[in-house]
C-alpha cells in the first residue's frame, strides 16, 4: 500500500520553496497583466497614463507656442530677412548742387559718371572680362580679375568712372556676350578752373559727402537726398531677368553762390605763391573782402589744393590758415590800440609823447625797428607813421591803461569767433584782464603776447573802414536761390574815432612804412606789421610774419586786403607791401571801383 509521506529532511524543504516560487511568479505575472495592473510601470498606484498625457500636452503647448512666436512676434523680422535674401539694394546718389562765384562762373559742379560693379556668380570668363574692363577703365586686368572671382554677389570694380568709357564698356560687354558686370548711374565733382579756390570749396568723398571747406559747411544744402534701387535676385544673389525693381529717385541738392570773384581769386593765389618764393617765406596768405558787408572776394593760403588731382593735395592745403591758425599779428595791431586810446578818451591823434629809443616792458627791453637811438617827441599819428613799438607801448602803459585796453580789445571781439562760414575756425589766445602780467599791456599794444587767426584782424580793421561797425566775414551770398542774412550791427568804436584812425592810416601810406602799399589813382589807408616769430618761447631774429592790412578808397572803402608772409627774413614794407599793392589794384579794377582820374 502506498502512502504519500512528506520527504524527509532537506529535500522536503527544497520542494516546498519551489512551489512557493512558482506561485509567486504566476501571481506576479497576473499582477502585471491583470485588470488592476500598471501597464507602463509608473509607480505602484497605477497613474502612468495621466502622466504620459501630461507630457504630450506640454509638448503640444511648446510646439504651439513656438508657432505663435514665429508667426506673430517674429514674422516681420523673418519676412524682412527673407526679402533681403531675395533682393539687392544699391544707393542712387543725388546730384550735388553747383557752386558759383559772384559773377555766375561755375567753380564746382557734379557731372554724370558710373559706379561699376560685378556679381562674380555670373562671371563665366574672368580672364576675358577683366581684360575688357581694364581696356576701358584703365588699371591692371589682374586686379579686376581678383575681384571677379571673389565669393560674393556684389563687388565694386570702379567708383565714379568716366561716363563715356563706361558706356563703351557696356556696349562691348553686350556684343561679346559677357555677363556679371553692371553700371550704376552716379555723379562726381568737377572743377572748371582747376585749383582756383580749391581750399575754399573743399573736398567731397566717394560717397558724395563734403569733408572740408564750403562743401562741408553747406553739405546739407548741396548734398540733396540719395535714392535707392532694389532689385529682385534669385539663387546666389543673381538679379532675376525681368524681376521686380523698386526705385526711389534721388532729390538733387541745392545750388549756392559765393561772394568770391574768380578773377580776383586767381590773381591773389598767383601773387601770394610768387611772393612766398621771392621772399623766402614758409607760407603766405591773403584775404580780400568788402568791409561794409563782410563778403569775401578772395582768400587763400599756401600750399594750395588742386581738387582735380586729389592725390597731390597735402593735408595742410585743406585748411585756410587765415581761419584755422593763430598768429601774433604784429604792428597791424597798432591800428586797434590807437582806436582804443581815442575811443576811451585817454589820447588823441594830436597828443604828443616823449618817446625814448628803448623802454622796459615787464622784463623785456623794447626798441624800434628803425634803429633810432635818440629820444623823440611823437604824437599818435607819428607813432603809427613810424610804426614805433616804444611809442605805442608808452601810450598804452602811460595813457590808456590796462582796464581801458582790455575793454577795447573785447569791443573789437579779438579772441572771439567771427562766425565765418568755414569749418575749423580758431578762437586764438587772448588774455583776459585778470590774466595780465607786467608785460602784457605793453607787448599787446604792438601785437605781441597775443595770438589770433587773421580773419579776426580782418573783421576788426574792417570795422574801422566801416564807420566802427562790425560785420561777419562770409563766403556765401545765397543758397537755393535765397539771399542769406549775416549778423552785424555791433559797434567797435564811434564814427568819430573810426574817421580819425582812417586819416592816420592814410599818412602811413602817403609818407610812412606803408608807402610800398600805394595804388596809383586810389586813396589807400593801411598799416604794416612785422611781427617776430617765437620758437620754444623765444623770438627768433630775422624770422617775421610780414603783413599789411588796408582798404580803399579810404573815404568810402569798398575793398579791404590783408596780406601775410610767414617766417620771412624781410620786413613788411619790402615784402608784403608790394604784394598788397598789386592785389588791391587788380581787385579795384576788376570790381570797377572808380579811380581819381575817373572821379574827376
Amino acid at each position: 500500500m502506498k502512502c504519500d509521506l512528506p520527504p524527509r529532511g532537506n529535500e522536503g524543504v527544497r520542494m516546498s520553496r519551489r512551489r512557493n516560487e512558482e506561485t509567486s511568479y504566476d501571481e506576479a505575472s497576473r499582477g502585471r497583466f491583470g485588470s488592476g495592473g500598471n501597464l507602463f510601470g509608473f509607480g505602484a498606484g497605477g497613474n502612468g497614463l495621466p502622466q504620459v498625457f501630461g507630457v504630450l500636452v506640454f509638448l503640444m503647448l511648446v510646439v504651439v507656442g513656438r508657432l505663435v512666436w514665429l508667426q506673430v512676434v517674429e514674422a516681420p523680422r523673418l519676412s524682412q530677412e527673407a526679402q533681403q535674401r531675395r533682393t539687392s539694394t544699391v544707393v542712387l546718389q543725388a546730384r550735388r548742387g553747383t557752386i558759383y562765384d559772384r559773377n555766375g562762373n561755375v567753380l564746382a559742379m557734379s557731372e554724370e559718371c558710373y559706379d561699376v560693379y560685378c556679381n562674380p556668380k555670373e562671371v563665366a570668363d574672368a580672364d576675358a572680362e577683366s581684360k575688357l574692363v581694364a581696356h576701358w577703365l584703365g588699371g591692371v586686368a589682374a586686379d579686376y580679375r581678383d575681384l571677379m572671382v571673389k565669393d560674393s554677389t556684389f563687388v565694386y570694380l570702379s567708383r565714379m568712372a568716366n561716363k563715356e568709357a563706361c558706356e563703351s564698356l557696356r556696349s562691348d560687354l553686350i556684343s561679346q556676350g559677357f555677363a556679371g558686370v553692371y553700371l550704376i548711374p552716379q555723379t562726381h565733382r568737377v572743377y572748371p578752373f582747376g585749383q582756383v579756390a580749391g581750399q575754399i570749396l573743399g573736398m567731397v568723398n566717394t560717397d558724395g559727402k563734403g569733408v572740408s571747406g564750403i562743401e562741408l559747411a553747406y553739405n546739407e544744402v548741396l548734398a540733396g537726398k540719395n535714392g535707392q534701387m532694389t532689385m529682385e535676385t534669385g539663387l546666389g544673389g543673381i538679379p532675376v531677368a525681368g524681376g521686380e525693381r523698386e526705385v526711389t529717385e534721388p532729390i538733387n541738392g541745392g545750388d549756392i553762390v559765393l561772394a568770391i570773384d574768380k578773377d580776383a581769386q586767381m590773381y591773389a593765389e598767383q601773387q601770394i605763391e610768387e611772393a612766398v618764393v621771392k621772399n623766402k617765406a614758409k607760407s603766405g596768405f591773403c584775404m580780400v573782402c568788402n568791409p561794409k558787408t563782410g563778403e569775401i572776394i578772395a582768400a587763400c593760403s599756401t600750399p594750395y589744393a588742386d581738387l582735380s588731382n586729389p592725390e597731390t593735395i597735402q593735408n595742410e592745403a585743406l585748411n585756410l590758415k587765415l581761419v584755422s591758425d593763430s598768429y601774433e599779428p604784429g604792428s597791424i595791431f597798432k591800428v586797434l590800440t590807437a582806436a582804443i586810446g581815442i575811443e576811451s578818451g585817454t589820447v588823441d591823434s594830436s597828443d604828443y609823447f616823449t618817446v625814448p629809443p628803448t623802454m622796459l616792458v615787464g622784463q623785456d627791453l623794447v626798441e624800434d625797428e628803425d634803429g633810432r637811438t635818440t629820444t623823440m617827441d611823437m604824437n599818435l599819428r607819428e607813432v603809427l607813421r613810424r610804426s614805433s613799438n616804444v611809442g605805442m607801448a608808452q601810450i598804452a602803459q602811460d595813457a590808456i591803461g590796462a582796464d581801458a585796453f582790455a575793454q577795447g580789445v573785447s569791443s573789437f571781439k579779438i579772441g572771439e569767433l567771427t562766425g565765418i562760414d568755414y569749418p575749423g575756425e580758431s578762437v586764438g589766445l587772448v588774455k583776459n584782464r585778470n590774466e595780465y602780467d607786467p608785460s602784457s599791456l605793453g607787448s599787446m599794444s604792438f601785437g605781441q603776447g597775443i595770438a589770433c587767426p587773421m580773419v579776426q584782424m580782418v573783421r576788426a580793421v574792417g570795422s574801422i573802414a566801416n564807420d566802427g561797425m562790425l560785420v561777419t566775414p562770409h563766403f556765401v551770398l545765397s543758397a537755393e536761390g535765397k539771399t542769406l542774412a549775416w549778423e552785424g550791427g555791433e559797434r567797435s568804436v564811434s564814427v568819430v574815432t573810426a574817421n580819425k584812425v582812417v586819416d592816420m592810416m592814410r599818412t602811413v601810406v602817403e609818407e610812412g612804412t606803408g608807402e610800398s602799399a600805394a595804388v596809383e589813382g586810389y586813396d589807400v589807408a593801411a598799416k604794416t606789421g612785422t611781427g617776430e616769430q617765437a620758437e620754444n618761447g623765444k623770438y627768433v631774429k630775422d624770422k617775421y610774419l610780414a603783413s599789411l592790412i588796408g582798404f580803399a578808397p579810404a573815404k568810402d572803402p569798398e575793398v579791404l586786403v590783408y596780406v601775410g608772409l610767414n617766417e620771412t627774413p624781410y620786413m613788411s614794407y619790402s615784402s608784403a607791401g608790394p604784394v598788397f599793392s598789386a592785389i588791391m589794384g587788380e581787385v579795384l579794377a576788376d570790381l570797377g571801383v572808380p579811380s581819381y582820374s575817373r572821379e574827376l
